[in-house]
């Protein structure tokens, strides 16, 4: 079923194991998920909305080539959602969320102190994720959590973050948990979007190296 081979298909373009630039065939697809090709038609389809797959003329669908100015687009708008999801969250966000929130946090910690990985938790460990979920704005969330959210896990699992800083990504989230708390949400929305832009400029610097 397309609902079961959605998610498989996300996963695989995500984790690189389909690259950026390949080409998808549907019987191909079909016969390596063992679904037939009105399911590979139309997970492809959801993948396209995603962003994750493109299709160009007399060429067909292909995985989405990551380049340098799609990663500065994609984190212009997620700098603009983010922010505003920040503000909305800090008139919004319930008790349950900030404990949740609090909880992650506190994790977090103790993968920094163990030099763990950190910037890669996702889903319900993503501390972007559930805090954009805590503006209880459908829309926002809709957007940031399916439209954007994997193409961005696509780029962090494309680029390292020999960077990047743990223990300082770790203190701006607590300084935008902390505004969200407090109930600033302009302060809050400030931070988001310079820890997003933040984000971008390593990311930058990673993807200009990796093409030299």
């Amino acid at each position: 079923m397309s609902e079961d081979l959605t998610p498989r298909l996300v996963e695989a373009v995500v984790n690189g194991e389909l690259t950026p630039g390949t080409k998808l065939s549907e019987p191909e697809l079909a016969r390596r998920f063992e679904v037939g090709r009105g399911s590979v038609r139309e997970a492809l389809l959801r993948l396209e909305g995603l962003g994750l797959v493109e299709r160009l003329p007399r060429q067909g669908a292909r995985v989405v080539s990551l380049t340098p100015e799609g990663l500065t687009e994609l984190f212009a708008v997620r700098e603009a959602l983010e922010g505003m999801a920040c503000r909305l969250a800090a008139m919004a966000i319930t008790p349950a969320e900030a404990d949740a929130l609090t909880r992650l946090l506190a994790q977090h910690q103790q993968f920094v102190d163990s030099q763990e990985e950190y910037q890669r938790q996702q889903g319900e460990e993503d501390f972007h994720y559930l805090l954009f979920k805590a503006s209880h704005n459908r829309m926002l969330v809709s957007l940031l959590g399916d439209e954007l959210y994997q193409l961005l896990r696509m780029y962090r699992h494309r680029l390292s973050y020999r960077h990047s800083d743990p223990r300082q990504a770790l203190l701006e989230h607590r300084q935008i948990l902390d505004a969200v708390l407090q109930g600033d949400g302009e302060l809050a929305e400030l931070l988001m979007r310079r820890h997003v832009a933040r984000s971008r400029r390593h990311l930058l610097v990673q993807f200009q190296e990796e093409m030299q």
